[in-house]
């Protein structure tokens, strides 16, 4: 068997030797042009046609337009702290340190608040209704328009803090005009939603304001009647140092209570911290009920309201109200005026830093490379094609 092997092993070198080799193709420039002019029909005709498929075909698409609109992101303000705490002063000042503590909560990322507002369906039906849209776009529902207008817009936001927003649209001008538009009506939703709770806070103090004037005025009626009818004029002592400790109590659980309505406006009723206030406002409650009800509280007069002298009982209970209407009006006039402040800095002014203008030159389509990238692309088939079958029929030759 060795020597059966030995022996067949010239043989099978022989066999390699003299087995066709796959011949590489080496055609210098050269050989390449005197091939296509050979044959130059086969090569020119299709990449001309090619040539003038792709004009045409480039000059059919409709041309489309570009405009960008720049804007800063609007920066979170900060809340009137302290003004609100010089307005508010004496017993009022814990319940808006209260306050305090949530108008510092911004959010993380304000630009992503923007793009969400300027991608919400609210202004995308805005301007398909201002621009006639559905007309534009050919589109028969306005859910269709929208698709087509978002397709149409591109938002994003920088690391730079700058939100861009571009339009694409067969019109210069009206790409212009949709990217600008975008701009206000940004704007204009950003003054009317409320981006904070101090909107809900303002709303809140606005209402118990209208209404603690009318009960003023009737605190006051009821006074003056009651001093013509006793004949008595100011409390002394003990009733003054009790109207005093009922108007302080109710001073402070106005303040809790606006503080959980503008809670309510951006977390949970299970959040840490407005249980946290609405444990304080229990106490409060239950600490005036007890100084109503005659139950002795620490840091008050031991003597109750329901047993002050009976001839000047009616006196003093007019005379309470007035003074705790008083009070309370002051109190809910000035956290008012702060919260109108804080209302106005928590829509902050839309700044752009580049207004869209009409575009000078169209964005799409790029004519030029499809005509060129197209023609190139045939012409290099074209001569591949031709070599191989030049090169195919001289084997055969």
């Amino acid at each position: 068997m060795a020597i059966l092997t030995k022996n067949l092993n010239p043989i099978d070198e022989e066999r390699d030797i003299s087995a066709p080799v796959p011949e590489q193709i080496e055609i210098s420039l050269g050989e390449l042009f005197s091939i296509l002019s050979r044959r130059k029909k086969q090569f020119v005709l299709p990449v001309v046609c090619t040539a003038l498929l792709s004009t045409a075909v480039a000059f059919l698409i409709p041309p489309e337009y570009s405009a960008e609109t720049v804007l800063l992101t609007p920066e979170q303000p900060q809340s009137s702290l302290s003004a609100m705490a010089q307005l508010a002063g004496g017993g009022v000042g814990g319940g808006l340190s209260g306050l305090s503590l949530l108008a510092g909560f911004g959010l993380r990322n304000p630009s992503d608040l923007y793009v969400g507002i300027l991608e919400s369906r609210t202004i995308a039906d805005a301007l398909i209704s201002k621009f006639n849209l559905k007309q534009v776009y050919d589109d028969k529902y306005l859910k269709t328009a929208r698709k087509h207008l978002k397709e149409n817009t591109t938002i994003k936001a920088g690391k730079n803090t700058l939100i861009h927003v571009e339009v694409w649209d067969r019109s210069p001008d009206r790409a212009a005009q949709l990217a600008n538009a975008y701009v206000d009506e940004l704007a204009q939703r950003n003054s009317s939603v409320a981006l904070s709770e101090a909107s809900q806070r303002r709303l809140f103090f606005e209402a118990q304001l209208s209404k603690e004037k009318d009960q003023l005025t009737d605190a006051e009626i009821a006074l003056r009647n009651t001093q013509q009818f006793t004949g008595l004029v100011v409390p002394t002592g003990q009733a003054e140092a009790l109207i005093r400790s009922a108007s302080q109590l109710h001073a402070e659980i106005l303040s809790r209570q606006a503080q959980l309505a503008g809670m309510r406006t951006y977390i949970s009723d299970d959040n840490p911290r407005y249980q946290r206030v609405k444990h304080e406002l229990a106490a409060l409650q239950s600490e005036l009920n007890s100084l109503e009800q005659g139950q002795h509280v620490a840091g008050t007069p031991e003597l109750p309201l329901g047993k002050l002298p009976e001839a000047g009982l009616e006196y003093i209970r007019k005379y309470r109200d007035l003074k705790y209407h008083e009070a309370l009006f002051e109190a809910l006039a000035k956290q008012y005026e702060a919260a109108r402040l804080d209302e106005a800095k928590a829509a902050p002014m839309i700044q752009v830093l580049d207004r869209a203008v009409v575009p000078e030159k169209k964005s799409w389509p790029p004519r030029t490379i499809i005509i060129v990238v197209s023609t190139l692309l045939v012409a290099v088939i074209s001569a591949l094609w031709i070599i191989l079958t030049s090169n195919a029929a001289g084997n055969k030759g």
